[in-house]
């Protein structure tokens, strides 16, 4: 591979623009080589101001000879198509969360990709995260875990797509919901085995924006709850974990965190924030030039939506569902 690693980006949106500025910025090793999205005047706009090539069909993209790696920022329904294709080109591939819309497809992508042999990334950036890592280096130290919860909060979106099922596939559960699935694995290392859920439609007319639910761990008599809403006017991404010596809270969009005994608070040294978009394309950087394994992988991506799926199934039916076992590695 060339000394500057040649990405095209697929998805140039709200999310997408954090994935073009630090790979055309500051992220050493990459070079943009090729654009795709949707919006095809803007696209072409952006490509020649970053000296790429711009495509109107992301095919194209992957196709491209200056193209050694895909990034994707689309909506999920496009992942599988896409996955497909840079199996096929033998190209590396980071691809943002969630994986897919079902946890069918979430495997099939996963097996594609495996099959094929091509390095990947699965875009959980929240594992890179300053609050979050300090946390879990942290829950060790203060003895069995007893209770977790985690919540986000957001604003109304913006963004009409992920009110449209058939693009979105889903709403707050599939799209900010896995990234807090996630956070439960990372942070106590046990399978999520069955949820229960509560779902309503705040904003939003076809999906879901506001979700509560309750996890069982594989091994652990853990309470753990999560959360979500975006439907309000601030935002937030709490982290309470109650252990046997003491109890954690903390919060990874505001960047805090105490540890609390009785009613003493002690503020917990953090390091600065990171830019998690940026920390995850440096770890694409080292997968790719030294093998370095990066903190989340494609089976990651299918666990938060298989448990995404089994919180929706929950909801839909008022009652406890067990969550699919991962595939086989």
């Amino acid at each position: 591979m060339a000394s500057r690693i040649g990405i095209g980006l697929i998805g140039a949106g709200k999310h997408g623009q954090r994935y073009l500025s630090h790979v055309a910025r500051d992220v050493p090793g990459l070079a943009l080589r090729a654009l795709a999205r949707r919006d095809v005047a803007q696209g072409a706009a952006q490509a020649s101001a970053l000296g790429a090539r711009f495509h109107a069909d992301w095919r194209d993209l992957v196709a491209d000879p200056d193209v050694d790696a895909v990034i994707a920022v689309v909506p999920p329904t496009l992942h599988r198509a896409i996955a497909e294709a840079v199996a096929a080109a033998g190209k590396a591939f980071l691809v943002e969360k969630p994986l897919a819309t079902t946890g069918a497809d979430a495997v099939a992508v996963h097996h594609t990709l495996r099959a094929s042999g091509v390095p990947c990334l699965m875009g959980h950036t929240l594992r890179w995260n300053a609050v979050v890592r300090t946390v879990r280096d942290l829950l060790p130290s203060l003895g069995g875990l007893r209770a977790l919860g985690l919540n986000q909060r957001f604003e109304t979106s913006t963004l009409d797509w992920l009110d449209r099922p058939e693009t979105s596939g889903g709403g707050i559960i599939l799209h900010t919901g896995v990234h807090s699935f996630d956070l439960v694995r990372f942070l106590t290392g046990a399978e999520v085995v069955r949820v229960w859920c509560r779902t309503s439609r705040v904003a939003t007319r076809r999906t879901e924006d506001n979700f509560a639910a309750t996890l069982d761990l594989a091994g652990s008599d853990a309470l753990v709850t999560v959360s979500g809403c975006r439907a309000t006017a601030g935002r937030s991404g709490l982290i309470d974990a109650a252990c046997a010596d003491a109890q954690i809270v903390a919060d990874h969009q505001l960047h805090v965190a105490h540890r609390v005994r009785g009613l003493e608070r002690t503020e917990i040294a953090l390091p600065p924030p990171a830019h998690t978009v940026r920390e995850a394309l440096g770890a694409f950087v080292r997968l790719l030039v030294a093998g370095e394994a990066p903190a989340t992988s494609l089976a990651d991506g299918v666990r938060s939506v298989q448990v995404a799926e089994a919180c929706m199934r929950s909801a839909a039916t008022g009652a406890p569902v067990d969550v699919e076992p991962l595939p086989e590695a």
